[in-house]
């Protein structure tokens, strides 16, 4: 009986012992796994410190996320309570993955800027940006990162824009949107040796939105290339850059330029060069930019300039360069040198219902424009010097109908 007890004893010993050893071994693999788990998780946001990049590689995140997993205040950190953010890295957002940049964590970044390097905002994924302001920061001066001139007025030249600034990019490899609205974007871009410095430089994309922002003293407010996916650009104020306001470029299509106030810029206001096309220009004030306001550019076709307040230029709406089949109309141009004019082998453009006034000529054409139709245009004169039509002798196939000149002189 004793002799039962005892190993009744032992095996219960042993028993225990065992499921012990089997709930420890359960749980360090039951922690291992959990281990594995937060760190895919992590992989999210990588940093390499010899190319000194942040990469968003998934999911959305915002720069509590990248400042909470890298936890160095060299690359990322909150300046002060009130949602201020220094960035000292590159940020390159992944194909798969959406960086925030918004009201909920941040009221400015400042993107660290010496003069020597250029970080920048790579996106080949997806961009929010809202209700915030974003500029280059000098750590040293305390300020901005400014050109020697603030504008380039033609004759300056770009060769004041050298010095490195941050710089927003969205690659051509984009296929999701890149929203910046409601937003202050300054003192970013510049004479980079690619086009890709400029400031805010979309190469991709889809159905972008660039919508109620300050954009001012950038190299050029905005830039584009090979652009699709029906862009908006509306309710903007963008003045003060050094070079264009808007320069939608090199084959650029399908998007929308309204609403815009566009002024003080130290080059042309809105211009589309080199083969754009299905571009509208409507409803925007532009006023007091270097030479011209609105300009359609070297083969830009089958797009649209309307009601539109151009004034204060020395060319306020212009259509020149092998452009074609363009239409012009409703717009109210004033205060130029050349109210509407066309010049270097414009052709099959329509230029109707515009209203021109003290214009030192109304509607002038320059050598080479050819096959465009003016009717219902109305130019008025208020002083002597005014020439409501000038044509020069060696255009051709040209149409005037019922287009008026008022004397209100």
């Amino acid at each position: 009986m004793i002799l039962s007890s005892f190993i009744l004893a032992i095996c219960t010993i042993f028993l225990l012992s065992f499921l012990s050893l089997a709930l420890l071994i359960y749980s360090s693999s039951s922690s291992s796994n959990q281990i594995k788990e937060s760190s895919s998780s992590d992989s999210c946001i990588m940093y390499d410190s010899e190319e000194n990049t942040i990469t968003v590689n998934c999911g959305s995140v915002n720069l509590t996320d990248i400042d909470n997993q890298l936890n160095n205040p060299n690359i990322l950190h909150k300046e002060s309570y009130d949602d201020v953010w220094l960035s000292n890295a590159n940020i390159v957002v992944a194909e798969d993955a959406t960086l925030y940049i918004n009201s909920t964590d941040t009221s400015w970044l400042k993107i660290a800027a010496d003069g020597n390097t250029a970080y920048e905002i790579h996106v080949l994924g997806g961009l929010q940006i809202d209700s915030v302001k974003i500029s280059s920061w000098n750590p040293n001066t305390n300020g901005y990162v400014k050109f020697e001139v603030e504008k380039e007025d033609g004759a300056k030249g770009a060769d004041y824009a050298k010095i490195p600034r941050p710089f927003i990019r969205v690659d051509k490899k984009s296929a999701s949107s890149t929203d910046i609205t409601n937003s202050e974007i300054a003192y970013l871009g510049y004479l980079s040796k690619g086009n890709y410095g400029y400031g805010i430089t979309f190469f991709g994309g889809n159905k972008n939105l660039l919508a109620g922002n300050d954009i001012h003293h950038n190299f050029r407010g905005f830039y584009s290339e090979e652009l699709g996916g029906d862009m908006v650009i509306e309710d903007n104020y963008i003045h003060s850059n050094y070079q264009y306001g808007l320069d939608p470029h090199t084959g650029t299509h399908d998007m929308i330029i309204r609403n815009n106030t566009v002024y003080d810029n130290g080059a042309i206001g809105i211009i589309c060069s080199l083969d754009c096309y299905n571009i509208a220009i409507e409803d925007n004030e532009v006023y007091n930019n270097f030479g011209y306001g609105i300009m359609f550019s070297r083969n830009m076709y089958d797009s649209v300039a309307t009601d539109n307040h151009v004034y204060n230029q020395t060319n306020c709406i212009s259509v020149n360069t092998q452009s074609h089949n363009n239409e012009v109309y409703n717009n109210r141009v004033s205060e130029c040198k050349n109210g509407i004019d066309l010049r270097n082998g414009a052709y099959n453009n329509d230029i109707h219902h515009n209203i021109i006034i003290e214009s030192g000529n109304g509607i002038k054409l320059h050598t080479g424009a050819s096959n465009n139709t003016f009717h219902y245009n109305t130019i008025i004169i208020t002083n002597p010097k005014e020439i409501g039509i000038s044509i020069d002798p060696d255009t051709k196939d040209n149409r005037f109908d019922n287009n008026q000149m008022i004397d209100s002189q």
